[in-house]
């Protein structure tokens, strides 16, 4: 994710990052400026049509589309920040509820007790650095604990040809049932810490929702071809009251028109790993950070 100062403008204005849409918009933008041209010298430079051209007319159907064009992108702009935004407010639960559970585990769990402390400690922030690379849809690489004797064991159990976070989950889930068995926490204790416990899988089954549910094809492709005919036929009406200026004012608009839709695309996933994603590395490095200091 990109970070930057709101407040400069000027450094805004021209400054272009690898996220920027003028970049991969730049070729398209110059066929709909050799369209439009083209356009312009059939019309007044071949044809040599007059004011009085049924064609003239063209520009009273884009105005009523006009009106419709900005309903549907609006709705859809809108449609993939909510995803954007519903991805971070989840992985902010996560990151609370991994302190909070780091919180009570140092309560409950003695000072002596330093293996029990150190697996919590690794185990807590691997979640979050396994439903990371779980969200990239990547082979999940997890070094959960150091390579010795004690925790070699509890490595081999994790399958990461499987569903990691998961797998993740049922270590803590059986740690803790352990400390219950060993009579280390009591049944009250144990149904303190279920909540945690649980919110982990629920934040990984939400972001699953998010990553696995794409808008409809058919809307998408709507979109797509409402924007395109638009563009195309707004050269041939709006000629005779621009001339060759119509150039430069059809690529403007095809500007403003496909980097919305392209922004939507971008940021309606919001795990993968784009420019403007949602920096859930960072996240779970965070989340170590913060429970390592806890335990």
């Amino acid at each position: 994710m990109k970070y930057y100062n709101t407040k400069d403008w000027l450094g805004i204005l021209f400054k272009v990052t690898k996220a920027d849409v003028l970049r991969k918009l730049w070729w398209i933008l110059l066929i709909i400026a050799a369209y439009s041209g083209f356009i312009a010298y059939l019309e007044l430079g071949y044809w040599k049509l007059s004011d009085k051209s049924v064609i003239k007319n063209l520009p009273i159907l884009h105005s009523l589309l006009g009106f419709a064009i900005s309903l549907v992108l609006v709705f859809r702009t809108n449609t993939a920040y909510d995803r954007w935004w519903e991805g971070r407010k989840l992985w902010g639960a996560l990151m609370n509820n991994s302190r909070n559970l780091a919180l009570k585990l140092s309560v409950v769990l003695r000072e002596d007790q330093k293996e029990e402390r150190e697996f919590f400690r690794k185990i807590i922030p691997g979640y979050a650095q396994a439903l990371h690379q779980h969200l990239l849809k990547e082979r999940t690489r997890i070094m959960l604990f150091d390579e010795n004797d004690q925790t070699k064991k509890i490595i081999s159990t994790i399958d990461t040809d499987k569903h990691v976070p998961n797998q993740v989950a049922g270590l803590i889930y059986e740690h803790v049932k352990k400390l219950y068995r060993d009579g280390t926490i009591s049944g009250e204790v144990l149904l303190f810490l279920n909540n945690e416990l649980q919110s982990f899988t629920d934040v990984c089954g939400a972001c699953e929702r998010i990553k696995n549910t794409p808008i409809p094809s058919s809307y998408g492709i709507f979109i797509k071809r409402f924007v395109l005919i638009y563009l195309l036929t707004l050269p041939w009406g709006y000629v005779f009251q621009l001339g060759y200026w119509v150039v430069p004012v059809v690529v403007f608009i095809a500007y403003v028109l496909a980097s919305l839709e392209l922004i939507a695309e971008e940021i309606e996933d919001p795990f993968g790993g784009d420019e403007n994603d949602l920096p859930t590395h960072k996240m779970a490095d965070n989340i170590r950070k913060s429970v390592e200091e806890i335990l």
